[in-house]
């Protein structure tokens, strides 16, 4: 991490503005990295950018390489040759502050299969060189992710492992014969992902060209329906019939007496320990392509992980089981070459062995301010008790943004967080002073909490399956004031 002091925004590229139902690479997505440059901000904070799966949560990809097809811009698309403006499918019906993901999927379908017929009919000058490179350069993931996607659709979207036997144990000749079958559908794959990351790479140039960073985010678990574990299933715990024999959570807590039952499945870390931890160096090297530092998620799962035998109803039968530890990180900075530019998310109850290695690794974790007022002066998301080589959010993408938390507090804690705070200000702006101000090198501030929405914007209520991951800026709601007001603030502590 930037040993200065910085700050930034949290915002997922799915919400910003635009005419095609969901946020995407294009237009919004420059003028959103001018208006951080504009604001005095050195970071922008995305969630992870792989293809969604259930529940449409960027949490559940189906792939740890692959980019998202629906962050790919129409408009980006007629501006590169690949479309013409009248091929350009009708943009789907609904609401401009709400992503509907079924009417955008349809959409994107239409839409990739217009750039498909025109790419093979009169593509843009160098278009299929670039596109072959691409293939060859990827290869690695990218014929087996194309291969996955192209029968996860033929079989009707169910997972692998109700496939049929030779394609789940990946029979030689029958991976053979299904990439022969599918050609046309597993290219059509490759395209949606040459295309994806030419508009990432720009878009990354532009933040680059803005004095802009990208901070990514890299889940800890991987779903069971993927690639990573359809291509490598002797690095999850799976039995022979593909299906997981223990499964990812967290214990029960002050906060639920039963746990957290996460259902992905966990890593066989011996499996990773004899390859040298190839898979996991593959998947940080990919990812700091994208990104310029990368939020860990579940940093403790490193030390120690809660795992429960597959069935479980609840997340009460399980057991900590000791993760790899610095075995891991170790091999990470050799490979990719020195420091690791990587921030531990350290959330939750984290024990002296988490603490330990984070700090033997030497990686910032994480303060959020929300979380500072729910006991007393010892709380350790308190200002006072930050540290340099830390970050301090207002909230997370986990959060009610800080207008929905305070409504919500209790006499007590709102008592709490007024006296601590001593804001003559609206809380959300209180709350942003509070982490301007701290001595953490690096304060995100999540979008809705510079606006100063209530709780209607929030992005994630973790244990609602639905409604979740759809929230988007209306055009022009970030404007000229907000870009004003936050880099007076950056100046005043030091952060511009």
């Amino acid at each position: 991490m930037d040993q200065s002091r910085v700050s930034g925004i949290l915002l997922h590229p799915t919400s910003l503005p635009g005419g095609h139902g969901i946020g995407d690479l294009g237009g919004a997505a420059r003028r959103f990295v001018e208006f951080l440059a504009a604001a005095g901000q050195r970071c922008w904070q995305v969630l992870p950018l792989g293809p969604t799966g259930f529940g449409d949560s960027p949490y559940a990809s189906f792939s740890s390489f692959a980019g998202n097809p629906l962050l790919v811009s129409p408009e980006q698309l007629v501006a590169d040759g690949y479309l013409a403006p009248d091929e350009l499918p009708a943009c789907p019906a609904g609401t401009p502050e709400r992503v509907d993901f079924g009417a955008v999927q349809a959409h994107r379908r239409a839409l990739f299969g217009a750039v498909c017929a025109r790419f093979q009919a009169a593509p843009p000058d160098g278009a299929r060189e670039a596109f072959e490179r691409f293939c060859k350069d990827e290869a690695d993931w990218l014929d087996d992710y194309a291969l996955f996607t192209a029968l996860k659709e033929r079989h009707g979207g169910a997972p692998w492992h109700a496939w049929e036997a030779p394609l789940r144990a990946r029979d030689h000749a029958a991976l053979a014969n299904a990439r022969a079958e599918l050609a046309e559908q597993v290219a059509a794959v490759c395209l949606e992902q040459f295309l994806f990351f030419g508009q990432w790479t720009a878009l990354r140039r532009h933040a680059e060209a803005n004095g802009v960073r990208i901070i990514g985010d890299l889940p800890i678990y991987v779903p069971h329906d993927s690639a990573d574990a359809w291509t490598h299933p002797e690095l999850f715990q799976l039995g022979p019939d593909g299906l997981p024999t223990e499964v990812a959570g967290v214990p029960p807590d002050y906060f639920s007496a039963t746990g957290q039952l996460w259902g992905n499945p966990v890593y066989h870390w011996p499996a990773h320990a004899r390859t040298g931890y190839a898979w996991w160096i593959a998947r940080i090297r990919a990812q700091l392509r994208l990104v310029d530092v990368l939020r860990l998620d579940h940093f403790r799962g490193f030390a120690a992980y809660w795992e429960v035998p597959a069935g479980s109803t609840t997340a009460v039968h399980g057991q900590w089981v000791a993760g790899p530890g610095a075995a891991l990180f170790e091999a990470l900075a050799e490979a990719l070459g020195g420091g690791l530019p990587i921030i531990a998310e350290d959330l939750g109850i984290i024990t002296p062995d988490v603490t330990a290695l984070r700090e033997a690794l030497g990686l910032p974790g994480m303060a959020v301010l929300q979380f500072a007022f729910d006991s007393d002066a010892t709380n350790l998301h308190l200002p006072h008790h930050h540290q340099p080589n830390q970050v301090v959010y207002t909230g997370t993408h986990d959060n009610d943004t800080t207008v929905g938390w305070y409504t919500g507090l209790d006499d007590g804690r709102r008592r709490f967080a007024d006296g601590y705070l001593a804001g003559g200000e609206a809380i959300h702006r209180t709350l942003i002073r509070a982490a301007l101000g701290s001595v953490a090198r690096t304060a995100i501030l999540p979008v809705q909490d510079v606006l100063g929405l209530d709780g209607w914007a929030r992005m994630n209520h973790p244990g609602h399956a639905g409604g979740n991951w759809a929230w988007r800026l209306r055009d022009g709601q970030l404007e000229t004031g907000a870009a004003d007001w936050l880099l007076g603030l950056c100046r005043l502590y030091g952060r511009a």
